[in-house]
C-alpha cells in the first residue's frame, strides 16, 4: 500500500471519527453529581467528560483508548471556571506507540497559587524528523512513496525516528501585586530515549509487499555524516527550571472573547552533556466581533536558544508557562502551525503566528448540560529566525544538493478550518483540517483532540 493510499484511509477514518466522537460524547459525557436546586445556567459538583480514542495508520496500526476530563465546580460560584480539573488519557497504537498521561490543574489547592502538574509516558516509534532550518532541509516526498521504483523509493519511515519520553512537570503561578501580572515558576524532569525506527517490530504481521525496507532513515544518515553527535544521538535525562512573567486579562480561559494573555519565560535545561537556555515569548489577544458568538483570536510567538548548546532532540521543545496538551513538538502539527507536517521546521530559533475567527453557531441545553457548536477558519505561519549551524563536511559531495540548501528558507503558510463542540464551556472536542500553501511542507493535516489551540 502506497503512502498516498494509506493517507486516504487515515483521512476517511478520522472524518468518521469526528462524528463518532461527538455522538459518543453527547451520550456518555453526563456523569454528574450536582445540586438539583442550583441555577440551570450554573454547574455545580463534579462533571465528567468521556471520549474514546480511535484512529488508524497503516504503519503504526490502529489507535485505541480512552480519555476523560473531570471537573469540580463545587458550589458553582466560580463557574464557568472550576475548582479542580483532572485529565487522564490511555491510548495505544497496535504497533506500540501511545500516550499515557495524568494532568491536574487548580487555583484552589494552594490558596493564591495556580498549580498544574503532569505525569506522562509518551512512546513514539515514528516521530517525524526532516532535518533543520526549514526549507534549507530538502523534503523529498517521493522517497516515502513505495510505488516509486527502487532507484527512488527509500522507505515510508525514512523521515522518522523513535523517541520515548518519561516526563514529570509541575508549574506554579501567583500574583506579583500588580493587576493581572503573575509570576511563573516550574520544574520538569524528562528522560528522552532516542533511536532508529524499530523496523522489525513494525513489519510484524505485514504482507511481504507492505514490509518496510531495513535501510537507514534520515536520522541514521545524520549520525553517519556527523551532523548529530554521538553524545546526543541516544537522547538524555534532563532537569529543567523555568521562570517567567504572565500578563492575563482574558474574560474566559477555555475560549476567550476578549483580553490578552502575554508571557515571557526563560527555560534552563541541563543534562550530563548539555546546559542551555531557551527564551519563549508568546502573545495572545482576543477581540469580540459579535457579543457571545463571534471573536477574532491571534497568537504570536518566538522560541529560541539564548545561551549554551541544546541537543537536537530538544530543539523542537515548545516552552510555555502553562501547556495542557501532551504535545511538546513544533513547528508543524496540531499545536503550532496546523497543516504543516509535524516538526517540519526545527532550528535554534523559530517564530510563528496563528490567526482565526471563532464562530459559535449554536448554543443548546442537552442531558442537563450546556453546549455550543463552533467553527474556526484559520491561517497560520512560521519560519526560522535563528539557524542551527550544521557541520556538513561528512556529507558526500555527490548527494549534498539532494539534502541541503542554504538560501531557500522563508515563511511557511498554512490555512484551514475546524469544528468544536463544547460542554459547560470547558470540555471541548476539537476537529481541525489544515493545508500547507507549499507542498514542501507536506499535504494535509487532520487533527482530532481537545481544547482550542490557544
Amino acid at each position: 500500500m502506497s503512502i498516498f493510499e494509506s493517507q486516504k484511509i487515515y483521512i476517511l477514518m478520522n472524518l468518521k471519527n469526528i462524528f463518532l466522537l461527538i455522538v459518543l460524547t453527547v451520550i456518555a459525557a453526563n456523569i454528574t453529581a450536582q445540586d438539583e436546586t442550583a441555577d440551570k445556567d450554573i454547574k455545580t459538583g463534579w462533571n465528567f467528560g468521556l471520549l474514546p480514542v480511535v484512529s488508524y495508520n497503516s504503519d503504526l496500526g490502529f489507535q485505541y483508548g480512552v480519555l476523560t476530563n473531570v471537573y469540580n465546580y463545587g458550589d458553582g460560584k466560580v463557574f464557568p471556571k472550576y475548582y479542580h480539573s483532572i485529565y487522564a488519557e490511555v491510548s495505544r497504537y497496535t504497533k506500540g506507540s501511545g500516550i499515557y498521561r495524568l494532568f491536574y490543574d487548580s487555583e484552589y489547592l494552594i490558596p493564591g497559587i495556580r498549580l498544574t502538574a503532569d505525569l506522562s509516558y509518551l512512546p513514539d516509534q515514528a516521530l517525524d524528523f526532516f532535518g533543520f532550518n526549514g526549507y534549507n532541509a530538502i523534503y523529498n516526498e517521493t522517497w516515502r512513496d513505495d510505488t516509486q521504483p527502487d532507484s527512488i523509493y527509500k522507505s515510508r519511515m525514512y523521515y522518522k525516528h523513535q523517541r520515548n519520553i518519561l516526563r514529570f512537570k509541575a508549574d506554579f503561578q501567583g500574583g506579583t501585586g500588580l493587576k493581572n501580572l503573575n509570576w511563573a515558576v516550574g520544574y520538569e524532569f524528562m528522560n528522552v530515549d532516542i533511536g532508529s525506527v524499530p523496523i522489525d517490530k513494525l513489519n510484524e504481521g505485514k504482507d511481504e509487499s507492505d514490509m518496510l525496507p531495513n535501510v537507514n532513515g534520515l536520522y541514521d544518515d545524520y549520525i553517519d555524516w556527523g551532523i548529530i553527535d554521538a553524545n546526543e544521538a541516544d537522547g538524555g535525562m534532563h532537569n529543567s527550571l523555568k521562570l517567567g512573567l504572565v500578563y492575563d486579562t482574558r474574560d474566559n480561559e477555555p475560549c476567550p472573547m476578549s483580553g490578552i494573555w502575554t508571557e515571557l519565560v526563560l527555560f534552563n535545561s541541563f543534562s550530563e552533556s548539555f546546559n542551555f537556555g531557551k527564551l519563549a515569548f508568546t502573545h495572545r489577544q482576543y477581540f469580540t466581533l459579535i457579543p457571545k458568538n463571534v471573536s477574532l483570536a491571534y497568537r504570536l510567538g518566538y522560541q529560541g536558544i539564548v545561551y549554551g548548546e541544546a541537543p537536537f532532540y530538544m530543539l523542537p521543545y515548545m516552552v510555555y508557562s502553562y501547556m495542557p496538551s501532551s504535545t511538546i513538538d513544533g513547528l508543524g502539527g496540531s499545536k503550532s502551525v496546523r497543516g504543516m507536517i509535524r516538526n517540519r521546521l526545527v532550528a535554534k530559533g523559530v517564530a510563528y503566528g496563528n490567526f482565526e475567527i471563532r464562530w459559535k453557531l449554536v448554543r443548546f441545553n442537552f442531558i442537563n448540560q450546556k453546549w455550543y457548536l463552533a467553527i474556526n477558519p484559520f491561517f497560520d505561519v512560521g519560519r526560522t529566525v535563528q539557524k542551527s549551524e550544521l557541520d556538513l563536511s561528512g556529507v558526500p559531495d555527490s548527494i549534498r544538493q539532494d539534502y541541503f540548501r542554504t538560501s531557500d528558507e522563508t515563511f511557511h503558510f498554512t490555512y484551514g478550518a475546524g469544528l468544536h463542540i463544547a460542554m459547560n464551556e470547558n470540555f471541548v472536542i476539537a476537529a481541525e483540517l489544515g493545508f500547507p500553501a507549499d507542498k514542501r511542507d507536506g499535504g494535509m493535516g487532520i487533527y482530532i483532540g481537545m481544547n482550542w489551540l490557544f
